[in-house]
C-alpha cells in the first residue's frame, strides 16, 4: 500500500470519527434534562424515546410536554386551570400518561415513564389544581346574618 492511499484512509477515518463524535454530542446535548424542580424524563428503552427522551415538567401554573428533535424541539403546554383529567396506563415495565385539557386541544401523551414518576405527576397536578382553585375545606364558612334587636 502506498503512502498516498494510507493518507487517504487516515483522512476518511478521521472524518468518519468526527461525524460519529458530532452525532453523539448532539444526542447528549439535545437529551439534557429540562431545568425545573418537577421534571419527569421518559426512559430511552421505551417506544419513541430511544434517541431523544420526552420530558414532562409540572409547575404550579402549567404542565409542559417537551420533546427534543434533531432540529428544534416540540413543546406542548396546558395551563393548570385547563387540565381536565390525567390518565395513567401502566404496562409491564413502563407507564403511559395522557393529560387531557378542557379546551378541546389534543391531549398530552407521553410514553415510557417509570410507574412512580407517572403517579407523582398525577399527584402534583392534583395538588396544584387544588391550590389553584382553593380547597373547599380551607374556605371559612359564611357568617350568619345578624338580626337587629
Amino acid at each position: 500500500m502506498s503512502d498516498a492511499n494510507s493518507l487517504v484512509l487516515w483522512i476518511v477515518g478521521a472524518g468518519v470519527g468526527a461525524s460519529v463524535a458530532l452525532v453523539v454530542y448532539l444526542v447528549v446535548l439535545r437529551g439534557r434534562r429540562v431545568p425545573g424542580e418537577h421534571v419527569f424524563r421518559a426512559s430511552r428503552w421505551s417506544r419513541g424515546n430511544h434517541v431523544f427522551p420526552t420530558q414532562v415538567a409540572v409547575t404550579p401554573t402549567s404542565v409542559v410536554h417537551y420533546t427534543p428533535e434533531w432540529f428544534g424541539r416540540r413543546d406542548q403546554s396546558i395551563h393548570m386551570a385547563h387540565v381536565a383529567s390525567v390518565l395513567i396506563d401502566t404496562n409491564l415495565f413502563f407507564s403511559n400518561v395522557m393529560i387531557e385539557s378542557s379546551g378541546g386541544a389534543s391531549p398530552v401523551r407521553c410514553h415510557g415513564h417509570r410507574k412512580r414518576d407517572a403517579i407523582r405527576m398525577k399527584e402534583l397536578i392534583e395538588q396544584y389544581q387544588t391550590a389553584y382553585y382553593g380547597s373547599p375545606q380551607a374556605k371559612p364558612a359564611p357568617a350568619p346574618p345578624q338580626t337587629k334587636s
